[in-house]
């Protein structure tokens, strides 16, 4: 924890955009250096200019990339195209559209010339594809919650979730290529023909309309339920205020500052600035307004493109996002009943067993897939998955009638959710939780990182059940050992071993010479440390098999 976490950033702590922009047009990747290649993580390629991980040549190369994928796929409609408010968000849109227009695409900006949140993208592709099924997708310039040195460009393909290996693979590859031809094959137009040709949405009253489809806010409305909403400057600071006003909420927005250096934000657990919802440090701002005084009921903070979400209670502060998944899981399938029974709950493997056990009490069946939202879109598509979660406080649930609404994280979505719990039952997210932990235990849940050399990585990620040799973790019998996840087969990139009361799952870090442990225990915080010792120990045994 660093000893400013938590505090208010100070002058020098921020960025100097000036540079930040300089370096975006000036820096030219070095595409033998692994580090400033283009590369999709789960959430699209990121990293910063100042590194050469993030320039005008890589979003050249991308947009040139996805304009060739979408044309061999056979994908003829619009490409809808978004950004959140980071510096280097608006140079890449601009840069992107000029490509994008010079090969033919058909390129939907925002009416309003504003910033678009993920869900927002997503919900105008499955609306298009709705009438026109398969020809329409879309471009999300973001990294998300990242810090404001960095740039992010996410692809979401016609299913309107975040793309699989399937598309990114072979994009990463051309634009690649691409940069290392020299960019000859690349066609671009200047950036005033390309806005004039392109075509106009307006994704805020397409996406807002629409809620009371996924929510009741009849319900939000009658109560009286009172909301604040910070959107910690990113793309969601329009659509909250507008929610209000178009649906009758009371809703105050509690900080409606932009500024691609976040001066107003407090610093994170390691001291960075960071618009990471699920984190204390970064919603300090919030949770001191509800504790300030503030008469909310419920206060719904989200990171800079809106994908996820951060619920302050008054009688919880902060909740640990594991926990508002499991309360939000035991609400919706107790208030969905044109959801059909055999719809099932969707979670990610390191995501709380709670969930598990809120699931059999429903009766609903588990799909527990590898980190990634990608593994829930075809599930939430086709209407077989209700509600899909992952532990870093991002989720996306149908619509009443039990069809889609999202194919990625909706952090607008699940913040109004949490208004539905209050108005609905009475009580907040945090008071579900409570009662959930009283039927089916209270766990303990952490992460954290070890050392691991780039090999140790690799063979981490590589691992089968058989190279674990230990039977017993934490005193309990091991009944279970996956590399693969039990929903669909896909592998995790790592390792997980349950017992009866207790678990860890082990991932290598793509960015640090660490793996990560995550790990939870029905029977308290001695014994969590106690699985954290020994998982250490079974994964170095099982690297050293």
């Amino acid at each position: 924890m660093h000893d400013r976490a938590g505090q208010q950033a100070r002058p020098e702590d921020l960025i100097d955009l000036t540079a930040l922009l300089k370096a975006y047009e000036d820096i030219q990747p070095d595409v033998s250096r692994v580090d400033q290649r283009v590369t999709f993580g789960t959430s699209g390629h990121r990293g910063s200019s100042l590194d050469g991980a993030f320039n005008e040549a890589h979003i050249l190369a991308i947009s040139q990339a996805i304009a060739e994928y979408r044309a061999a796929a056979g994908i003829t409609g619009p490409l809808f195209l978004g950004r959140d408010t980071h510096g280097l968000s608006e140079p890449a849109w601009r840069t992107a559209l000029e490509v994008l227009v010079a090969n033919g695409v058909t390129v939907m900006v925002d009416s309003r010339d504003g910033f678009t949140p993920t869900p927002a993208v997503s919900h105008a592709i499955l609306k298009h594809n709705r009438v026109a099924p398969g020809s329409a997708d879309g471009v999300l310039i973001t990294p998300s919650h990242n810090p404001p040195r960095d740039g992010g460009f996410k692809y979401n393909p016609p299913s309107g979730g975040p793309a699989g290996s399937d598309a990114t693979t072979p994009i990463a590859a051309r634009a690649n290529q691409l940069l290392k031809d020299g960019l000859i094959d690349v066609r671009r137009i200047p950036f005033e023909r390309a806005r004039a040709a392109a075509s106009e949405y307006d994704f805020l009253a397409h996406y807002i309309d629409d809620l009371p489809s996924v929510l009741d806010l009849d319900a939000v409305r009658r109560a009286g339920v009172r909301i604040g909403a910070d959107p910690l400057g990113g793309a969601a600071v329009a659509y909250w205020g507008e929610i209000a006003d178009r649906h009758g909420l009371d809703l105050t927005v509690v900080n409606d500052r932009v500024d691609p250096r976040w001066a107003f934000m407090p610093l994170d657990t390691d001291g960075k600035i960071r618009m990471d919802c699920s984190s204390a440090c970064a919603m300090a701002n919030l949770i001191h307004t509800m504790q300030g005084g503030a008469k909310f009921d419920v206060a719904i903070g989200n990171d800079a493109d809106a994908d996820r979400h951060g619920i302050v209670t008054p009688d919880g502060g902060l909740m640990n996002p594991n926990h508002y998944l499991a309360a939000a899981i035991a609400y919706l399938f107790s208030h969905r009943p044109q959801w059909g029974a055999d719809v099932a709950v969707g979670k990610t493997l390191v995501s709380s067993s709670m969930i598990d056990r809120v699931v059999a009490k429903l009766g609903r069946r588990l799909l527990e897939v590898p980190v990634g939202f990608k593994h829930f879109v075809p599930g939430l598509v086709d209407g077989g998955v209700g509600f899909g979660g992952e532990e870093s406080a991002g989720a996306a649930f149908l619509r009443q009638d039990g069809t889609v609404w999202t194919t990625d994280k909706d952090g607008l979505l699940l913040g109004l959710l949490a208004a539905e719990i209050q108005g609905v039952t009475g009580a907040s997210p945090s008071q579900l939780y409570a009662d959930l932990t009283v039927e089916h235990g209270a766990p303990a849940y952490a992460r954290i990182d070890a050392p691991a050399s780039r090999e140790e990585k690799a063979r981490l990620g590589s691992l089968s059940p058989s190279d674990v040799t230990a039977d017993t973790l934490a005193g309990e019998p091991i009944e279970q050992i996956l590399t693969t996840a039990p929903g669909n087969g896909e592998a995790i990139g790592g390792l997980k071993v349950v017992t009866k009361n207790a678990w860890f799952a082990a991932r290598p870090s793509g960015t640090e010479d660490v793996y990560k442990i995550y790990a939870e225990s029905f029977l308290g915080p001695d014994h969590l440390k106690e699985v954290q010792a020994e998982a250490r120990k079974v994964v170095a045994g099982a690297l050293a098999g």
